[in-house]
């Protein structure tokens, strides 16, 4: 049985080889890539921590229908991809702990993926398929996934199968006997037999890895945060009061194109005046009025990293005198909470921090009557992990080199709060990407200013943007 797989696993691999190379699109046009030898060490790395006789299993992201026959943009599941670095969908990796014989085959690590089809990647692109998949991610025992039922893995035989949580939006292809609700329904039926299943543990797993960064890893973030320092400052300069939160997305995120970057990493939120003190605002519709404070919490991918950057701007150029109070007080407990990011601190440290900050002024000024009640205006966390996702994989524990989080502090006053009208409708949040080191933190995004008056300088400069003229 084994040797008539891998005559089918070779025989798809040579057809791959044969059309149109087997190399998908991302292979062919970029050159820093992460490589197959970093995959294969997260694999090694994952292995050292699972428990004897154990095997995991992982699988890609399911595709998403946006409408009709149009699907989202796909993305890849982060913990499959830190694993595989495979990009496309309707695919599956087991990792066993030590290696198995799969009838004659011994091997710690298999692979399941689409294979090449001409005619539908004429449609959507090339595919790697299972050569590529062998040259590009160097594994050696790649199969097509609608081979998964006649590879013989035993699960009964393992202490301990982890596999994450299943979801329950899947869609079945009828015409695909390999696609994603297979693989997961199949593997499923084979699970029934099996005595000890884990899901919590597997996360673990993945958030101690994921949360501290190689270096390879770090070549990309730093570059998504480059290319989103630059876009922000372009943006800083040609910012205006005539201009629409539309029209600041589409600026920022060309910024972040023109520059390499292929995807905005999250929905960018662009909020000005009263929607500055909406988090997550993400509608980007308002018109800017002469006196209003910006939000814009926009960062780009790059490679699959992603940047995480806040700035909060006077749309006219300056703050008032309300705004520049806001702002400072926001501005101080970040340089607190930045200054708290150091080995060995609790994950929190740097939002106890910026809180004390926060609590201690808005008293004085009057906003709030006790400290405690800083909460009301400063109501979200003040940092996550940051990598493969925005808000990425990590344990939360104590801080240790190699772990990127943000720092991103805020006071948001909406219209109608218990304190004097001069404040209503401002919203500021300040927010750099930190890389924690085994002395002083460094701020990733700090050649973006986030200081009032050297924003105040940068928006004076001229910029390349022409906007059109407003319709009559």
């Amino acid at each position: 049985m084994s040797q008539k797989l891998r005559l089918i696993s070779l025989f798809f691999c040579s057809l791959s080889a044969l059309a149109l190379h087997g190399q998908s699109d991302r292979y062919r046009y970029d050159r820093d890539l992460l490589s197959k030898e970093f995959y294969a060490g997260r694999r090694e790395a994952f292995r050292a921590l699972m428990p004897d006789s154990s095997v995991a299993v992982f699988f890609a992201n399911p595709e998403r229908n946006r409408s009709n026959d149009v699907d989202f943009q796909y993305s890849q599941d982060p913990d499959f991809y830190y694993l595989s670095g495979h990009p496309e969908p309707n695919a599956m990796l087991i990792v066993f702990k030590e290696k198995v014989r799969i009838d004659t085959m011994l091997t710690n690590e298999l692979i399941f993926v689409q294979e090449r089809n001409p005619s539908k990647e004429s449609w959507t692109g090339r595919r790697l398929g299972p050569a590529g998949v062998r040259s590009f991610l160097g594994f050696s025992n790649v199969f097509v996934n609608t081979q998964f039922m006649e590879v013989p893995i035993n699960f009964n035989r393992f202490k301990k199968v982890f596999y994450p949580e299943f979801r329950d939006d899947i869609r079945d292809d009828k015409n695909d006997k390999g696609d994603l609700f297979s693989l997961v329904n199949n593997f499923r039926m084979l699970l029934k037999r099996v005595p000890e299943k884990d899901s919590y543990e597997l996360r673990q797993f993945m958030c101690r890895l994921r949360e501290v960064k190689t270096s390879e890893e770090m070549h990309l973030l730093r570059k998504a945060i480059q290319i989103s320092c630059q876009a922000h400052a372009e943006l800083m300069r040609a910012l205006d009061s005539t201009m629409t939160e539309y029209q600041v997305q589409a600026m920022i995120e060309y910024g972040f194109k023109v520059r390499g970057s292929e995807y905005p990493g999250y929905p960018t939120i662009v909020g000005s005046g009263e929607n500055s003190c909406i988090l997550h605002y993400i509608e980007n519709r308002r018109s800017f009025r002469k006196n209003d404070i910006l939000v814009l919490d926009a960062g780009a991918e790059y490679h699959g990293y992603t940047a995480d950057i806040t700035r909060s701007l006077p749309v006219n150029g300056k703050f008032s005198a309300e705004q520049r109070i806001i702002y400072d007080i926001v501005y101080d407990a970040q340089m607190a909470g930045i200054k708290a990011c150091l080995k060995g601190n609790e994950f929190r440290a740097a939002h106890k921090a910026a809180m004390e900050v926060v609590g201690r002024r808005l008293k004085q000024l009057g906003i709030i009557k006790d400290e405690k009640e800083a909460n009301r205006y400063f109501f979200h966390g003040t940092s996550h992990y940051l990598g493969l996702d925005v808000h990425d994989a990590g344990l939360y524990g104590k801080l240790q080199p190699g772990n990127v989080i943000t720092v991103e502090p805020g006071i948001y006053i909406p219209g109608g709060s218990d304190c004097d009208k001069k404040w209503w409708n401002i919203g500021i949040r300040i927010e750099d990407d930190i890389l924690i080191t085994n002395g002083a933190p460094e701020n990733l995004s700090g050649s973006l200013p986030s200081n009032a008056d050297e924003i105040e300088r940068l928006m004076e400069k001229k910029s390349f943007f022409v906007m059109p003229l407003k319709e009559k």
